[in-house]
């Protein structure tokens, strides 16, 4: 055999050879076992690596059999990548956030993939009254509380336990008083990555004083990518007859208003930007989307939504336990800094949020569905953000 062309062989069965056992993230498929290619990247988690007031800081990665994956960061429990298949099956990050933990330390930061404590959304005036006590929180949202005051769950290090490849648990435990909440709070939040392309969120939680709790999780999604200039183009659906109305601080009046009619009502897959400058008074309070939803669902973990991206084909199912779900349009993003995953800026209206949760205020409000915690009794919840693409 002349020598050149048994090099030229060799090359080609060595080259052959490794593309044969390469990374699943490289394999293209039109079936069901199809791996996604990896086009998106998770961040370093060297710029993770930190003590916080004696407890460590850490990235962690969930990855699932399709090549789908999550990155969660024990610090406020913060969901920072999720890379889920497009229509032409490359990954696309869907959540938006940090290549570091200290742009998530940063004043102002807006809440981006974190754990939300001990009450998700607003508490009028920062009051609420359990047994004749009342109890004055921190007042962070101008004559508000917001997400648990200035002390919330975002800003805590969570103890940590990666289960498996595809599963991460959280604790963390809340000291009687803190933010001004009473009571010996445990918690455990648990990220399950499944093979159905699903983040799974469970969240459970006991007391040893009668409280308040209403957790959720704060992700701010864009179908197109992380780092698209908007969500307006997105295809929205809530399975929701009324909402809950706010006054000029965002706080709910007390009444449950019907959304037909109105551009409130996503009964039907509607664009988020198809009336999203009405000139209508919520919207003006909100600036937009910043509304409770009171969800048509009975008990059990059902579907309560749907967003759809045509550019990318991308479908978002959300299934929870929960009555209610805020949906907040990033109104209050203005893309001042360009901090964002690759140095790139998060302008306004470039994400959605959609939070499970009870309703805001809850705690003053006797017709809303209770947030009340007491001893011996045992919260748990399941929330389920699901991704497909459109056929």
């Amino acid at each position: 055999m002349n020598k050149n062309f048994k090099s030229i062989c060799l090359i080609f069965i060595s080259v052959w050879t490794l593309s044969g056992c390469s990374n699943g993230n490289n394999h293209q498929s039109t079936g069901n076992d199809a791996l996604a290619v990896s086009t998106a990247h998770i961040p370093d988690a060297n710029g993770f690596k930190a003590s916080i007031a004696g407890k460590n800081v850490e990235l962690f990665v969930l990855k699932n059999k399709n090549g789908v994956e999550a990155a969660i960061t024990n610090y406020g429990g913060r969901v920072v990548s999720l890379l889920v298949p497009d229509k032409h099956m490359a990954l696309q990050d869907v959540v938006l956030g940090y290549d570091s933990l200290k742009a998530y330390q940063k004043k102002g930061e807006p809440f981006f993939g974190a754990l939300i404590g001990r009450y998700g959304n607003r508490i009028g005036q920062g009051k609420f009254t359990l047994e004749g006590k009342t109890y004055q929180l921190e007042l962070n949202d101008g004559v508000n509380t917001l997400h648990g005051g200035f002390d919330g769950f975002f800003g805590k290090v969570w103890d940590a336990k990666k289960v498996n490849d595809q599963t991460l648990e959280l604790s963390y435990f809340s000291k009687d008083g803190e933010a001004g909440y009473p009571g010996n709070l445990t918690v455990k939040v648990t990220y399950e990555l499944t093979d159905e392309n699903a983040l799974k969120i469970s969240y459970n939680a006991t007391t040893d004083k009668h409280t308040v709790l209403n957790l959720t999780n704060h992700a701010y999604f864009n179908l197109n990518g992380a780092g698209d200039s908007t969500i307006t183009d997105h295809l929205l659906s809530i399975d929701a007859d009324t909402y809950t109305p706010v006054d000029s601080t965002l706080i709910p009046t007390g009444k449950l208003e019907q959304v037909a009619g109105t551009p409130f009502d996503f009964n039907k897959p509607t664009l988020i930007g198809a009336r999203i400058n009405d000139q209508n008074e919520q919207l003006k309070f909100g600036k937009g989307y910043d509304h409770n939803f009171v969800l048509r669902k009975g008990n059990g973990l059902q579907k309560v939504a749907t967003v759809v991206s045509s550019k990318t084909g991308i479908v978002m199912d959300i299934l929870t336990e929960e009555p209610g779900l805020q949906f907040y349009s990033g109104n209050f993003l203005i893309g001042a800094d360009h901090d964002g995953k690759g140095q790139v800026s998060y302008p306004h209206r470039s994400a959605f949020c959609l939070e499970t949760q009870h309703f805001p205020d809850s705690p003053n409000q006797s017709t809303f569905p209770t947030t009340e915690l007491k001893p011996g009794q045992a919260y748990k919840t399941v929330t389920v953000y699901k991704f497909s693409v459109q056929k």
